[in-house]
């Protein structure tokens, strides 16, 4: 074999292994009920917060944990620990997505997204109905 055929060979295999890597480390998105079934594993899990129930963020004590109730899409509601500060504008949210692990009957965040409320569908549905288009 040529010495440019065994480069493209191992530039190959070095692609793949690559590939084989990451899908390995990317996380899935589930509910709670997943998530708490394969405790230690690594979720996204979308849902609603509760504004319901109270919500903890003690910057003196420890600025990096906040603590609130989020109901996932499948309307389990889960306490969650938030391993940062309290995001700016957290209540406004439409819709959280989490990154995290259950641990100990416990879902611990690492990272939350926020879906917040646009401010050009002037409180109406994102979906407009073909009526609706033709009156606006």
């Amino acid at each position: 074999m040529k010495k440019t055929h065994i480069l493209a060979i191992l530039v190959i295999a070095v692609a793949i292994g690559t590939l084989l890597t990451s899908l390995a480390d990317s996380s899935t998105y589930a509910d709670f009920g997943t998530a708490f079934e394969h405790t230690g594993e690594e979720f996204h899990v979308v849902g609603k917060l509760n504004m319901e129930k109270p919500m903890e963020y003690n910057p003196e004590q420890n600025a990096n944990l906040f603590s609130f109730y989020m109901v996932d899409n499948k309307g389990e509601e889960q306490k969650v620990y938030l391993h940062k500060p309290k995001p700016q504008d957290f209540e406004q949210s439409e819709q959280i997505v989490l990154i995290g692990k259950a641990a100990n009957g416990e879902f611990h965040a690492n990272q939350v997204l926020m879906k917040c409320p646009s401010k050009y569908n002037d409180g109406r549905s994102e979906f407009l109905t073909p009526e609706e288009m033709a009156e606006s």
